[in-house]
């Protein structure tokens, strides 16, 4: 009798592991999937930002820099898609963002750029690649505090430990400045 008592307890905590152990890989699928997400979006915005640099190349031949700036970023996201570095794909993110901010303000400088059937589509195309870009990393953001928390609360932590799961880490915003509110002056 007291062996049929343990063979069960041991039936259930196997039971126990093997469910813990399964929603652990699950909520860690689901990190990389928001990743995921994120990296599609951050492609297509480094595909139609060539584009989009062309559009204005034959109206701001001297804004070298920020092409330059540009292309430097590009390089850094394909090294840390390779990688899988979310802190390195975070870094040439902030690089392209402010590119992208520096060609708005040459948007500005040449009224007959904003006219532009094409430059007007490419920012549309942009604008709306922002807009996913941000869902996704508040979608990232949450899945990886779900599935921290999973990793990090007892009981479940000692499966975690003992099958070696690694924390997520966050897609933060590491300058300070931008943290700070926009400054508007007219």
């Amino acid at each position: 009798m007291p062996w049929i008592i343990i063979g069960v307890v041991v039936v259930v905590i196997a039971f126990y592991v093997i469910s813990v152990y399964n929603g652990l890989v699950q909520a860690r699928n689901k990190v990389r999937n928001g990743w995921s997400q994120i990296d599609v979006q951050l492609k297509r915005r480094f595909d139609m930002i060539p584009n989009l640099v062309e559009t204005v190349k034959g109206y701001a031949s001297h804004e070298k820099d920020i092409f330059e700036q540009f292309g430097k970023a590009r390089g850094l996201y394909q090294q840390a898609q390779q990688t899988g570095d979310v802190a390195m794909a975070a870094q040439a993110e902030r690089g392209v963002a402010g590119a992208l901010s520096r060609l708005i303000m040459v948007q500005e400088a040449y009224p007959e750029l904003k006219a532009n059937e094409n430059f007007k589509e490419l920012m549309a195309q942009l604008k709306d690649t922002e807009d996913k870009i941000m869902f996704n990393r508040q979608f990232y953001n949450d899945t990886a505090m779900a599935f921290n928390n999973k990793a990090e609360v007892f009981p479940t932590n000692i499966i975690a430990k003992l099958f070696k799961f690694q924390l997520a880490k966050y897609f933060e915003v590491d300058a300070p400045e931008e943290r700070q509110a926009v400054k508007v002056k007219f």
